[in-house]
């Protein structure tokens, strides 16, 4: 019986049939302290003291989404009868805790993305990388027999969100080579000649400030120019999803394979936000929400995690549901990887907790 309806709350819920984790396996539902309160007009007040659910499975078009247990605590949900059908009005849970969460599927971004005219607020569009603008960190990638660069040893320091090309170090036999970022794109000057990573495909670039010769035509250079990373990456991604590589350079593919990568950057508090997706990260002074990304070969994939994840405010657009909540914490690990030539990737959450969680259909 407490099966049959919390299976039914859930559909109430998400409007979605569960399946099983695991083969053989069952989804798992216990319910503690219901109550059940008739309203005016066909409505019904549902309180449960605490809602767990084990093993759950649920498709969400493309994504499969796996969780190994989940508690509701002071659940509230109102319902109201439409067309001899119980509908979620809205609902409350005073917390909430989740263990074991797996979300997996194809890697895509929207086909066309909100475009933005330079100099145009950040908060305007659907992409706002806030946390990027203090970032701090290291990004180091390992070379093996570059055609150009040879095998080549890369540091880039990132210091309050901006890469410092002067700061950059490309080291391997012989004299070492240089990075930069001028009006064409990033590149390299290694001793037999510069050669391109990325190529900027159009014009004004956002957050680039470019490299700067010496007075003379022709003459050395004497700065290495800079990238402002949050201005910068919020304007790629404010590209169409099918124009965000264009820009890589054959030469920069074909290092891919033969590019081992490692770092860490500490992300800032700010506003986080991406199509059906905003957030605010907190905790930087207590070293939450810092990233560590490792490749053995970044043309297979690349991952990344964090270790110590803190959110507030979060709001996420479920389609027909929307998601709204005080405070999350918890522990992150994505993958991203190629398969059969496409983009997939594999998430995991450990140890999540939720704070006033609401729940509202569009």
């Amino acid at each position: 019986m407490a099966d049959a309806l919390a299976a039914s709350l859930l559909h109430v819920l998400l409007g979605l049939e569960l399946g099983s984790t695991a083969q053989g396996g069952n989804n798992r539902f216990s319910i503690d302290g219901l109550t059940l309160q008739p309203q005016g007009d066909g409505a019904l007040e549902i309180g449960i003291r605490r809602f767990d659910a084990a093993a759950l499975r649920v498709a969400l078009g493309p994504l499969v989404l796996e969780i190994d247990r989940i508690a509701l605590h002071q659940l509230a949900l109102q319902l109201q009868a439409e067309a001899g059908r119980l509908r979620l009005r809205s609902g409350q849970a005073a917390s909430a805790e989740l263990f074991g969460v797996k979300v997996q599927g194809p890697l895509a971004l929207p086909a066309e993305v909100q475009a933005l005219p330079a100099g145009a607020a950040a908060a305007a569009g659907p992409w706002s990388l806030g946390p990027l603008a203090a970032a701090d960190g290291t990004i180091r990638a390992e070379i093996v027999d570059a055609h150009l660069l040879f095998d080549a040893d890369v540091t880039v320091p990132i210091r309050r969100g901006r890469v410092d090309f002067n700061e950059a170090t490309v080291e391997h036999v012989g004299p070492d080579s240089r990075m930069g970022v001028s009006r064409l794109g990033v590149y390299v000057d290694a001793p037999n000649g510069r050669s391109y990573l990325y190529q900027f495909t159009c014009m004004p670039v956002v957050g680039a400030e470019f490299e700067r010769r010496g007075a003379f035509l022709g003459a050395r250079v004497t700065d290495r120019g800079h990238l402002q990373l949050q201005p910068f990456a919020e304007a790629l991604l404010r590209q169409p999803a099918k124009g965000l590589g264009m820009g890589i350079t054959d030469q920069a593919r074909q290092l891919f394979d033969r590019t081992a990568l490692s770092g860490d950057l500490q992300l800032g508090d700010g506003r986080f936000g991406a199509p059906g997706v905003q957030a605010e990260l907190t905790g930087r002074a207590e070293r939450r929400n810092a990233i560590r990304v490792h490749s053995e070969a970044v043309g297979r994939g690349i991952s990344a995690e964090m270790a110590s994840v803190s959110v507030q405010n979060a709001l996420l657009d479920a389609g027909a549901l929307q998601l709204a909540c005080d405070q999350v914490t918890g522990a992150l690990t994505l993958h991203v990887f190629v398969e059969g030539g496409d983009l997939r990737f594999v998430s995991t959450l450990a140890n999540v907790k939720i704070v006033g969680l609401r729940l509202q259909p569009r």
